[in-house]
């Protein structure tokens, strides 16, 4: 299992405080407090995200509401220490929230911030909490087109490159060191691309934190999906490893029943 990242302490959860990272409950609400800006709350198991409805076409190239949410993963897919959620994480403000100068790299910033990995909203989405260590998971199945979700991975593909290392800075004026490598992913599903990228920054005190962010998108016939399992105090890669193949044989399980039972 690898770990990456550094577990704040000690005076550290004061300056995390500052920028919104922690609530007032201190080091059990980190990464779990809802954060302000956000449009809705996070979805869970119990309650999934609100989408248009949307029948299926004749040619059944466009998967039923009940379809989609089957498709969804779920914390029985991952085991323990997996979860529902009991918020979005606050880091995404704190952290994700960010502005630099360098080209695509911003656009980078927004799609993960924003959640539209996928270049578009999802269709469904739900989030799960690793208690041992904060991370937080948040997957989603798109509604896009397979040209636009292909488009989309190209330009995914040229992150790792494009935007290796550079600068951002967030709301509260903390500069931040990103980096962008490419994630190795299970062979599953028609097309696929994957992300590890680190947010780093020091403190005016020397005190240093690292957000870790594993990137998923996979597209699997006309469907795809997209997550990210990131957190403070570090991601298990094998959670990531595992929600890509799991992700991908439930997807082409449910179209390849053609329904679901409701």
């Amino acid at each position: 299992m690898r770990y990456d990242g550094i577990r704040p302490r000690g005076r550290l959860l004061t300056f995390l405080t500052g920028l919104g990272l922690l609530g007032v409950g201190g080091c059990a609400a980190l990464t779990l407090k809802h954060p302000e800006t956000a449009p809705q709350p996070l979805p869970t198991i119990d309650r999934p995200a609100q989408s248009p409805r949307t029948s299926a076409r004749p040619d059944g190239s466009t998967l039923t509401d009940a379809q989609a949410q089957a498709a969804l993963i779920g914390q029985s897919d991952l085991g323990a220490p997996w979860t529902a959620t009991r918020g979005a994480a606050t880091w995404r403000d704190g952290m994700l929230k960010a502005s630099t100068s360098a080209g695509e790299c911003q656009k980078l910033l927004d799609a993960l911030y924003t959640d539209r990995l996928l270049g578009g909203p999802a269709r469904v989405a739900v989030g799960l909490d690793d208690a041992d260590t904060d991370a937080q998971l948040r997957y989603q199945i798109g509604a896009r087109r397979p040209s636009d979700v292909d488009a989309t991975l190209d330009w995914l593909r040229t992150m790792p490159a494009n935007c290796a290392r550079f600068t951002a800075t967030t709301q509260q004026d903390l500069q931040e060191d990103v980096q962008v490598t490419e994630l190795a992913l299970p062979e599953v599903g028609d097309a696929r691309q994957g992300l590890h990228i680190t947010v780093s920054a020091t403190t005016d005190d020397d005190q240093d934190i690292r957000l870790t962010l594993d990137v998923a998108t996979v597209r699997v016939g006309d469907d795809a999906f997209a997550f990210t399992n990131g957190g403070l105090g570090g991601v298990a890669g094998d959670a990531t490893q595992a929600a890509v193949q799991v992700g991908a044989l439930r997807l082409a399980d449910v179209r390849r029943q053609g329904r679901v039972d409701v």
